[in-house]
């Protein structure tokens, strides 16, 4: 299943972010998209609709932040200062990636390796005016 999405503001991400939930099979997903995509966002989007009132941030320099909602645990990850899958490894992303809460992960690639399956896959790209292209697999 794959679904395209044009987003012309930040406020159609609500929509957006609905209906990638409603759509979704597993509990994993990387976020795909140039600095300043809209990724970040993204994930706000989620977790408001998930039901979070904490105050969401990107994770840059702390990797990782954990979300507590009230049946469940957020993980939102930036691996962009990650160097490579080893260094993943050591900080435990498999415990996060196996734990079966929400991930949402932040440039992704560098976790290829480890060939898994379960994953949605978000890709973000820049439109004229300001708008966005969401492909979501």
């Amino acid at each position: 299943m794959s679904k395209t999405f044009i987003a012309k503001s930040e406020n159609d991400y609500s929509d957006i972010c609905q209906d990638i939930l409603d759509s979704r099979n597993h509990s994993i997903f990387f976020l795909i998209g140039e600095l300043g995509a809209g990724k970040t966002t993204m994930v706000k989007a989620f977790l408001k609709l998930l039901g979070s009132n904490d105050h969401s941030s990107s994770p840059t320099f702390s990797i990782m932040n954990e979300y507590l909602l009230e049946d469940k645990e957020v993980y939102h990850f930036d691996l962009y200062r990650i160097n490579d899958l080893e260094e993943a490894l050591h900080i435990g992303i498999e415990d996060y990636l196996y734990s079966g809460q929400l991930c949402f992960i932040e440039w992704p690639e560098i976790l290829e390796p480890l060939e898994l399956e379960n994953i949605h896959k978000i890709e973000i790209e820049h439109l004229e005016n300001s708008h966005r292209r969401i492909n979501f697999k």
